[in-house]
């Protein structure tokens, strides 16, 4: 009798294990928050896809997972997001420091830059559109971008010039179309950037080219001309992979798309 009695608490405590495992599940939005742990559990979730979305150990997501998206917008309008920009950018700073006191001079010293969430900001457009809660609809942010209302990123817009001034050649190098090239370049120059050497945009023979391979093989254009390129500024892994690579890239953080 002892041993059943055993056996039958053994199975009762397996039970509410699985039961409270259940329970748990932060997935599992039908259950309800109890003082305030299941939301912990829930922010814990959030931050950890965040992270590995930007190690690039999440890839390809279409949208932000739904019980997300409110913890993906506190962080993108937050200080924090701010602050783990400019401390990105403060790597640059510092690199740039040990790595380039003395270019060749030669005028073939170069560095890259992305365009949307690395000079200019999407959040005034994702803040309309579920910052990443909704499939990216494409008609629609090229409208906006129509517009030339994207402010600059302030901590870039520094390091932009800061990089210019020290006689390196910018590239911009973005996955936007050819047809928005005039509306581009005037929001950029509106927000404060100018002197870069060239904006490279995606023209009809590049419209169904990856990402990354259309940004791999601009910078093979670069390489072949005869450019060093030292570094790279973006927010997304397609401005970084594939051949050639530069001597240095610096991933600012972006959670609500994947491209």
């Amino acid at each position: 009798m002892g041993k059943l009695i055993g056996f039958l608490l053994l199975i009762s405590s397996l039970f509410f294990s699985l039961v409270v495992a259940a329970d748990w599940n932060i997935l599992n939005q039908g259950k309800k928050n109890i003082n305030g742990v299941v939301g912990d559990g829930l922010k814990k979730y959030c931050e950890s896809w965040r992270i590995n979305v930007e190690v690039n150990n999440i890839r390809g997501f279409d949208v932000v997972p739904q019980e997300c998206v409110e913890y993906i917008r506190k962080y993108m309008t937050s200080s924090q997001y701010k602050a783990d920009s400019e401390r990105a950018l403060e790597e640059v700073a510092l690199y740039l420091s040990g790595c380039c006191c003395t270019l060749e001079g030669d005028g073939k010293d170069a560095w890259i830059f992305d365009v949307d969430d690395t000079l200019l900001s999407t959040i005034p457009y994702f803040k309309k559109h579920g910052f990443g809660g909704e499939k990216l609809n494409a008609t629609s942010l090229e409208a906006w971008m129509k517009e030339s209302k994207a402010p600059a990123l302030e901590h870039t817009l520094k390091l932009f010039h800061d990089i210019k001034d020290r006689g390196f050649k910018i590239f911009l190098i973005s996955s936007r179309r050819e047809t928005l090239r005039s509306s581009s370049v005037d929001n950029l120059i509106k927000v404060g950037y100018h002197g870069w050497t060239s904006l490279l945009l995606r023209g009809l023979e590049d419209e169904f080219m990856e990402v990354q391979k259309y940004k791999s093989e601009a910078r093979h254009r670069l390489i072949d001309e005869g450019y060093r390129i030292w570094g790279i500024v973006g927010d997304q892994w397609s401005s970084f992979e594939g051949l050639p690579v530069p001597k240095r890239t610096f991933k600012l953080p972006n959670s609500m798309y994947h491209i």
